[in-house]
């Protein structure tokens, strides 16, 4: 962050707060795709605070949500008793520092899912942390339809499963790049598409890399850009997916631990267990839809929009995807 975007965030930083506030460090942390998370070490009004200021990359996915929009979505999910870091502050002006932004209070732990994954595999599973995982996702799905303040969101749609096949094979005709295993899969999905579910809010990429953990213990679900009404179960079902397992793939939740325990915390704070059914139609969906987005990150790096080794390198996840999705696909028929 240069001194002239330091100095303007500094002004209007201090107006929202109400109090001076004066930027020591500013890093830049790891990760961030579609987004970049900057940690700042404030003093605000003579008090030391650690904060998070999120705002865009140069090219963003056409499906990511506004920043403004998450910080509406972190407001209600905070209010709803999810544990998400502490939203402070929003600006849509993208004068301040080049795009619009919004600050919350930064909070202790480690999201780097493969050191997640890695630390739940030596101790067999961590059934613990994967049925707070479930209680927290139960909590978001507590928030439904209608709500004013996540008008944003649009119409919930009126078959969660369908909508998601017409959004699949758009982004499959917009890119131009022939899929046969991905519309392999898609089949497979409408030969067996689920009874249409009353919409609640869905993360949409509730998974193991999104969910901060210290010593054991959940302390943030980040990272909501992707957020939408739905079927409950695409977010059981995108946590549980083979492609979110990080090499560990007998814990089916997430990589962390067993999904009779994820089920059971989502379960109880839920009031009602998921439909075990629905679960194989949504884990083979997320597949697809990782491809995806796996395939579209490497086009924003060949189109020279976004030169990225991280994205370029992205795309090259999808055979392997692609082999799940022929093994979920036959599981499914079967």
């Amino acid at each position: 962050m240069d001194e002239a975007r330091r100095a303007a965030l500094e002004a209007w930083l201090s107006g929202a707060a109400g109090a001076p506030v004066r930027i020591g460090a500013a890093g830049l942390l790891s990760g961030g795709a579609i987004q970049q998370n900057w940690a700042l070490s404030v003093m605000r009004g003579g008090a030391a605070e650690e904060w998070v200021l999120r705002t865009d990359n140069p090219a963003t996915l056409a499906v990511s949500l506004p920043r403004m929009a998450e910080f509406a979505l972190l407001r209600a999910a905070r209010a709803a008793g999810v544990t998400v870091p502490e939203p402070l502050f929003a600006c849509a002006d993208p004068g301040v520092i080049g795009a619009p932004f919004f600050v919350m209070r930064r909070v202790g732990g480690m999201a780097t899912a493969f050191r997640l994954a890695r630390a739940a595999a030596a101790k067999g599973g961590d059934a613990g942390l994967v049925r707070a995982m479930g209680e927290a996702l139960a909590r978001i799905h507590h928030i439904r339809p209608p709500r004013e303040d996540l008008s944003f969101l649009g119409p919930p749609p009126a078959d969660s499963g369908r909508a998601f096949l017409a959004a699949m094979r758009a982004r499959l005709d917009a890119a131009g790049t022939p899929r046969p295993v991905l519309e392999w899969g898609l089949s497979a999905l409408e030969r067996h598409l689920p009874s249409p579910l009353p919409p609640v809010l869905c993360h949409n990429d509730y998974r193991t890399g999104n969910l901060m953990v210290e010593e054991g213990r959940l302390t943030a679900v980040l990272d909501w850009e992707f957020a939408g009404w739905g079927d409950p179960h695409a977010d059981l079902g995108w946590f549980c997916a083979p492609c979110w397992r990080f090499g560990n793939r007998a814990l089916e939740a997430g990589g962390l631990g067993p999904r009779e325990a994820f089920l059971a915390g989502y379960a109880e704070a839920a009031g009602a267990p998921p439909d075990p059914a629905r679960l194989p139609f949504w884990e083979l969906a997320a597949s697809i839809r990782w491809a995806v987005i796996a395939a579209d990150q490497g086009g924003r790096h060949l189109s020279g929009v976004e030169r990225s080794l991280e994205l370029a390198l992205t795309a090259h996840i999808v055979p392997e995807l692609e082999l799940d999705i022929l093994r979920q696909a036959e599981a499914l028929d079967a």
